[in-house]
């Protein structure tokens, strides 16, 4: 039986034996064939409000397409569908930075009484070989100012999101940028595709968190060679909706939880959406932040406001501009290259938040610092570790009907301490953790739980394995913080923990579970994370 699989000849070239797939990484762009056509859409804002009208910029060497849209949750529902006339637009080489400048290919009014939400776009068009492309784009639905329909809001971490999106050549990690087409971009567009992967995913694909390790075997990154092997993004296992989020609204919705939704870059241009709402709350993998988001939540709480954060990885300033369209964030080449550097503005330099330039640790805004962290229980980062949260203060409020106790091991069956966890500077007295303060923690922060990282991997000396990030981070760290490079830099860099805190802060509290998986304890019904989780919701939103 003959079967289009391929729409290319395959291609065979040479690969060296001190190479591997992570020497040859990869970013999605479009063929920008008309033998092969596929379409690509993207819309002119990130989110909405009812009533709004959607543009939607597209390009394709299809006679026609069709587009979907799609409420996603507990139970996705198709709202809109139509036919489209193809048009070709080739992609600008710099589209990653500025964007795609497609013309508009369709329109449509969001209904008036259309519910805030996660509104995936399918785009798709059929091939000369009975094949089809499909691509998926998102748009949320936002409430509109002072009239909430829950008690819950949503924040998705959409920073973090286009961080790294890599579709058009670039993202805040590699690419194609800078004078020699090799570095990974400052600046990233808003108006472009998400790369395939980010907005949906293929069911029962691998986890971030890898395989227990066995005596002798290399660590892994299975995720990576997976999505290799099925044509999914680079880096689509570590941000976006498919992955993290939507884990938590299907559980919230099971659950019986109403909850309105917004935008990072709501948050940053609309902050009065969250007076309405006596809870919000972010899950997965919440990386970037700019000042004016951070800002905005921690007027929120100091109003009274409950923010819990089942999430992340708290490391990065960024700067948004061209009202969202663009985000900069220079990472560690700031210091050198940011234009902000040496100005007024250089409290905006788009480096860590614990970088000594910057000296606003993530802990005043969330309770723990992201360098307080990263790694755990993935590739060679702990792997062997215990993949849950060691519980200290099981007499917390947190833990109310869990029946857990002091040393009790909770969420490694569903491997919730994973892939990068946020922590602070400790302590023990009479066997039991503390802030030191010493990385700017405030005194108010209780540790509830906690588990170990590391911010470099082992050094395993053992046949095939390659290490993928090795000391980087590591070096990175000791640099920012603490403004050299040297052994004793390196030494107080290289470990840290993720943790389960509570930080009160004027008339309001935060609460954080800090590590990506979270989401998996919901998703894969953890007795012990879904009752802490039910905890803080029905406190924060007022219905214990």
């Amino acid at each position: 039986m003959t079967t289009p699989m391929n729409t290319r000849p395959r291609r065979i070239g040479p690969m060296h034996a001190d190479e591997s797939w992570l020497d040859r990484r990869w970013y999605e762009a479009p063929r920008e064939d008309p033998a092969a056509p596929e379409v690509y859409t993207y819309t002119d804002a990130i989110s909405y409000e009812a009533g709004d009208e959607v543009l939607f910029h597209s390009s394709t060497h299809a006679a026609e397409w069709s587009l979907e849209i799609i409420r996603d949750g507990l139970v996705p529902r198709s709202v809109h569908q139509a036919m489209v006339p193809g048009r070709f637009t080739p992609m600008p080489r710099d589209a990653y930075r500025a964007g795609c400048g497609w013309p508009v290919a369709y329109r449509w009014r969001i209904p008036e009484d259309m519910p805030s939400g996660f509104y995936r776009m399918v785009s798709r068009c059929e091939r000369p070989d009975g094949s089809h492309f499909v691509q998926d784009h998102f748009f949320v639905v936002r409430p509109k100012p002072g009239q909430p329909t829950a008690k819950l809001l949503m924040l998705l971490p959409t920073a973090t999101y286009e961080a790294y999106n890599d579709w058009g050549g670039a993202n805040h990690y590699i690419g194609i940028d800078g004078p020699n087409g090799d570095q990974a971009s400052p600046i990233l567009s808003q108006l472009r595709p998400w790369t395939r992967g980010m907005v949906w995913h293929a069911p029962d694909s691998p986890r971030l968190c890898s395989p227990m390790r066995r005596f002798g075997q290399p660590p892994t990154y299975h995720m990576k060679e997976w999505t290799y092997a099925h044509g999914y993004g680079f880096f689509c296992h570590a941000a976006g909706w498919a992955q993290f989020d939507r884990h938590f609204a299907v559980w919230a919705e099971r659950e019986g939880y109403a909850f309105d939704m917004i935008t990072q870059t709501d948050l940053h241009y609309r902050p009065e959406l969250l007076d309405a709402y006596p809870a919000l709350v972010v899950v997965g993998h919440d990386e970037y932040w700019s000042r004016e988001m951070r800002l905005a939540v921690e007027a929120y709480v100091e109003r009274g406001g409950r923010f819990a954060r089942f999430g992340a990885n708290f490391t990065w300033q960024i700067r948004l501009e061209d009202e969202g369209r663009s985000q900069v964030c220079y990472k560690t080449r700031a210091p050198v290259e940011d234009p902000v550097r040496d100005g007024p503005n250089r409290q905006l330099l788009s480096t860590a938040w614990e970088d000594h330039r910057v000296a606003w640790p993530g802990a005043s805004t969330v309770g723990v610092n992201g360098l307080g962290g990263v790694y755990a229980s993935w590739g060679g980062f702990v792997p062997r570790g215990n993949r849950g949260f060691t519980v200290y203060r099981p007499e917390h409020w947190i833990f109310a009907g869990t029946d857990l106790s002091y040393g009790d091991v909770f969420g490694a069956e569903a491997e919730i301490f994973a892939y990068e966890v946020d922590g602070v500077d400790y302590t023990f007295r009479d066997g039991l953790p503390y802030p030191t303060g010493a990385d700017g923690t405030p005194k108010e922060v209780e540790i509830l739980a906690m588990s170990p990282a590391v911010l470099t991997e082992g050094d395993f000396r053992i046949e095939a394995f390659r290490h993928y990030i090795g000391n980087n981070d590591q070096v990175q760290k000791a640099e920012m913080v603490y403004g050299e490079v040297s052994p004793e830099t390196m030494a107080k860099s290289r470990y840290g923990a993720g943790m389960m805190v509570h930080m009160p802060r004027g008339k309001g509290e935060v609460l954080t579970a800090a590590t990506c998986e979270w989401v998996m304890g919901l998703a894969r019904n953890e007795p012990f994370t879904q009752q802490i989780t039910r905890n803080v919701l029905n406190r924060f939103c007022g219905s214990e």
